[in-house]
């Protein structure tokens, strides 16, 4: 509970980050009730088209309530049927982990498993397609937040599109600390979160849905095996004034604060790359070792524990001495690498 309190300790982990003073502002406003307030299904819709705008999308987009990892399942929920085939593709901890969401829904995820410590080349998927391209879609992750990992989701989607795969992308760490440009990269399913690069509080998913993959829910021959990770429940929520649960009003009151912030900062995307290139600086200057070879996201840098020294020494060392809360790491990365977090799209006054 002392750290829980303690409003000097500076949050530099991979999320959740550090919250912005005028989100939790604008989360305290007084609210009506959003299933009955016409003025909300207003705000809501506004509030998802500037998110598609900040996106560079004209596909839907809908905000969820619940934490990033809910629209990751929703779009396997609502895409997977019993025996479609999927690629998973595995360069990240997050990356194999669609696999247990498709073998969910009685899906058939084909994991292909690649290097952890690079970004997936263009071409080494075209020559993978080549062989074996009967998939329904592909999921792939545009940061990978263990390891810090960028993949190149804008060159590699309209590969998969061209041999009829449809996409979903987890960019829940990567939207708004990296360049997205979901309609440029054919994207049909995108994920965020509100907890990362937009400087907002945990609860909350946004995600962007295309035309084809609306398409495929729709072709469907079985219903979809959800309520809640259904994403037709939302597709004509603004013409029938209608949500499938009550929305986290004072939630999303902040994330439209937070999305603004973007809106206002023309240099955020700029100002995460000098970041991240200076915190990769110094952890070599300093003799440590970074995880990754290349591809490096600008939301985490990520490198491997000293020999002779232990992960959670380090980390209690940091908020104790320092003040400063970093991560560590799970999974086939448990106790060997430090994560360290430098994502934020506060207003430049607050940083």
């Amino acid at each position: 509970m002392d750290v829980l309190n303690n409003t000097d300790i500076k949050i530099m982990t991979p999320g959740p980050t550090q919250v912005a003073d005028n989100v939790y502002r604008a989360r305290s406003l007084r609210t009506t009730n959003p299933d009955l307030d016409p003025a909300f299904y207003d705000f809501y819709r506004d509030t998802c088209h500037l998110f598609g705008k900040l996106i560079h999308t004209k596909n839907a987009c809908f905000i969820l309530g619940g934490e990033g990892i809910l629209g990751l399942e929703a779009a396997c929920a609502s895409l997977t049927e019993p025996g479609d085939r999927v690629l998973v593709i595995d360069n990240g901890i997050f990356g194999k982990g669609f696999a247990d969401f498709v073998s969910m829904y009685q899906g058939d995820p084909v994991t292909w498993s690649l290097d952890y410590h690079n970004p997936l080349a263009p071409e080494v998927l075209r020559d993978y397609l080549e062989k074996d391209h009967a998939f329904k879609y592909a999921t792939l992750v545009h940061s990978d937040t263990p390891s810090g990992l960028l993949n190149p989701v804008e060159a590699l989607c309209p590969i998969l599109k061209e041999y009829g795969i449809l996409t979903v992308v987890d960019s829940v760490t990567g939207m708004f600390a990296d360049e997205l440009d979901v309609d440029r990269a054919q994207i049909d399913i995108v994920c965020g979160g509100s907890q990362k690069a937009l400087s907002a509080p945990p609860g909350l998913t946004l995600v962007a849905v295309s035309e084809d993959a609306f398409a495929a829910m729709h072709q469907r021959k079985e219903p979809i095996r959800s309520f809640y990770a259904n994403l037709l429940t939302f597709e004509t929520y603004y013409e029938d004034q209608w949500f499938p649960y009550t929305m986290p009003v004072s939630d999303i009151m902040g994330l439209r604060q937070a999305l603004e912030n973007v809106a206002s900062d023309p240099e955020h995307l700029k100002r995460h790359a000098v970041i991240a290139a200076a915190t990769r600086k110094a952890l070599t200057d300093a003799g440590l070792t970074l995880y990754l070879e290349s591809g490096f996201a600008s939301s985490v840098t990520v490198f491997y524990v000293p020999e002779g020294m232990k992960a959670q020494d380090i980390l209690d060392t940091m908020v104790k001495e320092h003040h400063i809360m970093i991560a560590g790491c799970f999974d086939v990365l448990a106790g060997k690498v430090i994560r360290i977090g430098h994502m934020a799209t506060m207003p430049m006054k607050q940083i």
